[in-house]
């Protein structure tokens, strides 16, 4: 990641979560750059402010956030123990079995998996680049940042399955966001109509938020097949 895409995608990550567009501060710049400085990776960046975004929301506080500063602890909480998961890097073969013990996920198993989604995000990215400019930039973006959340779970001496989830979601949140952008207008009206339909039968019979929530989901869904760009998430593993 260069130095302007490492200000960009915490910029996007942020406005994104926060829900409206908001122009950073002076202050806000300096921090990042504070971070870009000390060698805080950006995904251990970005992770920080999406678990710091759950965190807020799980709460239903009813001031918003305002500043990328209510991020900074979160961040320099998941920054230390990504310094502390990088003690004694490149571990032997006996430490990869150790570690394979402990966790549900075995490491060549995710890394087989983050094999072969980097290849459909690439097969993806070939196909938009010359329809969907905006869309296959986003791809493009998602593309750079899983290859180094690979390198850092291939090469972590403790790799932690459920931060790469965190992390792993929050590519897809972001490619999400990209497709609902890029589908405005006729093709989403008729993925909707379809869904409409298909939930019909069960509308009665489904509380108000769980059928939003459902409807919402296979929207997502349904957009992201439309155009091919593959889910990313542990639980598609």
């Amino acid at each position: 990641m260069n130095y302007f895409s490492y200000f960009s995608e915490i910029e996007d990550t942020f406005i994104r979560r926060r829900g409206k567009h908001l122009l950073l501060s002076p202050i806000d710049w300096a921090l990042i750059e504070s971070w870009k400085v000390r060698g805080v990776p950006l995904h251990v960046a970005l992770r920080g402010i999406e678990h710091a975004f759950d965190s807020y929301e799980s709460k239903k506080r009813k001031r918003s956030v305002k500043s990328l500063l209510y991020c900074q602890e979160e961040v320099e909480a998941q920054y230390a123990e990504w310094l502390e998961s990088r003690v004694g890097a490149a571990p032997d073969n006996e430490e990869i079995a150790s570690a394979d013990e402990k966790s549900p996920f075995p490491r060549d198993v995710v890394v087989d998996y983050l094999s072969r989604s980097h290849d459909q995000l690439t097969q993806a990215y070939g196909n938009l680049k010359l329809h969907e400019s905006d869309l296959a930039i986003a791809v493009a973006r998602a593309i750079k940042l899983h290859a180094e959340i690979t390198k850092d779970y291939e090469t972590a001496s403790a790799p932690d399955p459920r931060k790469l989830e965190e992390s792993l979601s929050g590519i897809d949140r972001g490619l999400d966001a990209a497709v609902q952008t890029a589908s405005a207008g006729v093709e989403k009206e008729r993925l909707t109509a379809e869904i409409d339909g298909q939930l019909k039968p069960y509308k009665r019979q489904m509380a108000k938020e769980t059928y939003t929530q459902t409807h919402e989901n296979l929207l997502r869904k349904r957009l992201r097949d439309h155009y091919g760009v593959p889910r990313l998430s542990l639980f598609y593993l």
